[in-house]
């Protein structure tokens, strides 16, 4: 055992969020840690890490223990490249290097220093940091951070800086890793490097994710719920069928609770009448001390709060006819996703490409793009980052302006729904969205029905909220595109989303990643959309909130143009694969 956690209680500002949560980590023992949006999780790897003492309990290490963590919040890099960043978190390497630096000049024929210096170099060649830069940079152009290494640390976006401290991780070479959502902002390729070092790295890792692929490769996962946690040995696949199991038995047990305190409340009258109607005193006595015992019983059993109880939707579909109704008078709340759900569809043609080729100012990120996405129909753009998937989007979505090559200063441009890259008279024509760079259509057509109403999923906030209210936030982005709200019709979308009332307060920039996603869902559906555009919609999401998500998908009737990394999304949603630049 490499790690014994019990933490007994712990507050989030006046509410309790932990009250039993007790496990511990084997050497090398990957662990992944799932639990709803807001139940703790990252509050968790806080006190893991250090970083927080305010609780009661314990966090006991194996001594020698070397821990290490993604971390949370990026303060004080200003003057750090991408590469110091990274060695200066790796165990050992910034007190080697100093040794192997200074001492030289100061330890003389001192035989103490010299020693010290002889174990420093020893050290350092066995820690492999030797060539510890050039297996950094090779694993950075792995995560198309190809020339990094000597860029500002503080100059890069939130994705990348997440993508660096997985690197730091991978090269920490610790006894045990805190890892928090590691393959949010990753591609297809990066996350089977990822997974492929998770499977083969010696340390034990704690992972906090709701990635299906990376919970497929684990050997345990530990769900944080009602204050507690519950493991589960095995993968995903296994802690579904636990959990069904599991949850079956909570939910019998918490059917027996009713039923006692309904027995209990009417026991209770009953002693009472009988104690005022008794005359022999010690009958009376014997009616008071009953009653008395069944009210203290009673109020245990109503101070208890009903468990959360979740079961995957393909498990729901294999529970008996009992157990199902018992789930559906128990389940969780979660996120009550909106979708119109026609069976008429026309098959009208909404996006289309013929032969595209996309760029900037004179690079070609792709070419030899077809897309054919018609209503009811699903198509997944598939490509590595970078590779022109986001920049596809974007000129389809609009703020795009056709002009001639040789009018590309002109102020007097007209609009154009449709992208065309040859004007026939051999000149190539440009699509410019101002004020952002200029993306270069250098061959072929890219249309959008210009009457479609468009949902779009992002994973970035607009900046003309981060700072509102939560509340506020949703009924600014409604008026500005022209859209009716009330204060009544807000209320009801904090409650579809699982916000408590005093979220809606809240600045969206206060919010975590997974309350973040659903603003960024009711924004996306604000306005009926007959089109779809999801750009990684899972990444932030809980696992019963994405199978929400996948349900409502299926059952829209318009189209669907997604990006995602995913694959048990992208096998839930399907349709034709599109591929973008080179794979």
């Amino acid at each position: 055992m490499i790690a014994d956690i019990t933490i007994t209680e712990k507050f989030f500002g006046p509410n309790v969020l932990m009250t039993g949560v007790k496990f511990s980590v084997d050497d090398g023992e990957k662990v992944g840690i799932v639990g709803r949006n807001g139940i703790g999780k990252s509050t968790l790897f806080g006190i893991l890490a250090g970083d927080d003492h305010d609780y009661t309990g314990e966090v006991v290490y194996r001594r020698g223990t070397t821990v290490v963590a993604t971390a949370q919040e990026h303060h004080g890099n200003t003057d750090q490249t991408v590469l110091q960043y990274i060695l200066a978190g790796l165990p050992e390497y910034s007190a080697l290097s100093h040794s192997i630096e200074t001492l030289p000049a100061s330890m003389g024929e001192n035989m103490r220093l010299i020693a010290e210096y002889t174990e420093a170099l020893e050290r350092f060649e066995q820690r492999g940091f030797y060539q510890i830069e050039s297996d950094i940079e090779r694993e950075l152009e792995a995560f198309q951070l190809a020339g990094y290494a000597h860029r500002q640390f503080a100059t890069l976006s939130g994705g990348q800086k997440r993508l660096i401290e997985v690197v730091k991780i991978m090269h920490a070479d610790a006894h045990l890793a805190l890892i928090d959502e590691p393959t949010n902002h990753m591609d297809y390729v990066a996350k089977r490097q990822f997974i492929d070092w998770m499977r083969s790295a010696r340390e034990a890792m704690l992972i906090i994710t709701h990635d299906r692929d990376v919970l497929a490769e684990v050997d345990r996962i530990i769900e944080l719920r009602d204050g507690g946690c519950q493991s589960y040995r095995g993968n995903y696949d296994a802690y579904l069928r636990q959990n069904t199991v599991s949850t079956g038995a909570e939910m019998n047990e918490f059917e027996m609770i009713e039923k006692r305190i309904v027995n209990l409340k009417a026991k209770v009258l009953d002693y009472q009448r009988l104690k005022e109607k008794a005359r022999n005193p010690a009958t009376i006595q014997k009616f008071k001390r009953l009653e008395q015992q069944g009210r203290q019983e009673l109020a245990e059993l109503e101070a208890k709060e009903k468990p959360t109880f979740w079961i995957d939707r393909e498990s729901v579909g294999q529970l008996n006819y009992k157990v199902a109704g018992q789930y559906q008078k128990f389940k969780a709340r979660t996120i009550r996703v909106k979708l119109a759900g026609d069976a008429s569809r026309s098959k009208h043609v909404l996006v289309s490409a013929h032969d595209l080729a996309l760029g900037y100012g004179d690079s070609v990120l792709f070419e030899g793009v077809n897309i054919d996405l018609r209503e009811g129909e699903a198509v997944e753009l598939r490509g590595r980052n970078g590779a022109g998937k986001s920049t596809l989007i974007k000129a389809l979505l609009g703020g795009l302006r056709t002009v001639n090559a040789s009018d590309l200063s002109s102020e007097t441009i007209s609009p154009s729904p449709a992208l065309e890259g040859d004007d026939g008279s051999g000149e190539m024509v440009r699509a410019v969205a101002a004020p952002a760079a200029a993306i270069t259509l250098w061959q072929g057509s890219l249309q959008l029905d210009t009457h479609v109403r468009v949902g779009v999923y992002e994973q970035e906030i607009d900046t003309r909220y981060f700072k509102l209210p939560l509340a506020q936030a949703i009924e600014r982005m409604y008026l500005d595109r022209g859209l009716s709200i009330s204060t009544t019709k807000i209320r009801q979308l904090l409650a579809d989303y699982l916000f408590a009332e005093s979220d809606g307060q809240t600045p969206l920039s206060r919010l975590s990643g997974g309350q973040k996603a659903r603003f960024q869902l009711i924004a996306m559906l604000a306005n009926d959309p007959q089109l779809l555009i999801l750009d990684e919609p899972t990444n932030h999401l809980d696992l019963p909130s994405i199978e929400e998500l996948e349900a409502a998908l299926e059952r829209y009737a318009g189209a669907i143009l997604y990006v995602s990394h995913d694959t048990y999304f992208c096998r839930t949603i399907g349709g034709e694969v599109v591929l973008v630049g080179q794979q």
